[in-house]
């Protein structure tokens, strides 16, 4: 048996309030988005929840990553090769993974990540919305990231061709960078 289903296989993938609604595209993201994502700025970083398997500690990148900025939580997810769905306030992260039972690994939140723990108490200083244009032909182009500014680095949430990826530093200059105002 495997580690469990995919995105296509189970869409809420067990998770208590996960009710997915997938966006393509930099423009139905922004008008669906964009103005809260912008109002986060200013909050600080007072939490986050990544899903991980019990039995080796390894990341579910299909999972949503959640941050929580000071109440207000944000629940990123990539699914196929250029779908994200945004949630807000939806996601349990105190309640159990459910509907693993069968198989080879389950699935439970985790408050650490070696990529999110440095950000935990600063202040988020600017949201944007980062879209993947390529000057090479790339199959990927057009997909969208969330970037999360502080003030000594940034957090981008990515499509890795089917699921989450995170990445910290300076973003990669293939980005158009889509700024959000409030």
């Amino acid at each position: 048996m495997g580690r469990g289903p995919g995105h296509s296989d189970a869409v809420g993938l067990g998770i208590s309030g996960f009710k997915p609604s997938f966006l393509v595209g930099i423009e139905a993201v922004r008008q669906a988005h964009g103005s809260r994502l912008a109002m986060l700025a200013g909050r600080p970083l007072t939490g986050f929840a990544v899903v991980r398997y019990v039995e080796d500690g390894e990341w579910f990148a299909d999972c949503p990553v959640v941050l929580d900025f000071d109440g207000v939580q944000v629940e990123v997810c990539h699914c196929y090769l250029d779908n994200l769905s945004l949630g807000w306030d939806t996601i349990d992260t105190t309640a159990a993974i459910t509907g693993w039972e069968g198989f080879e690994f389950t699935p439970a939140w985790s408050h650490r990540d070696e990529r999110l723990e440095p950000f935990v108490g600063q202040e988020l200083r600017e949201v944007a919305l980062l879209e993947w244009r390529p000057a090479e032909f790339d199959m990927a182009a057009g997909t969208v990231a969330v970037e999360f500014v502080f003030a000594g680095d940034c957090v981008q949430i990515f499509n890795g061709l089917d699921e989450n990826r995170i990445e910290v530093g300076p973003t990669h200059p293939d980005y158009l960078r889509h700024r959000l105002d409030s």
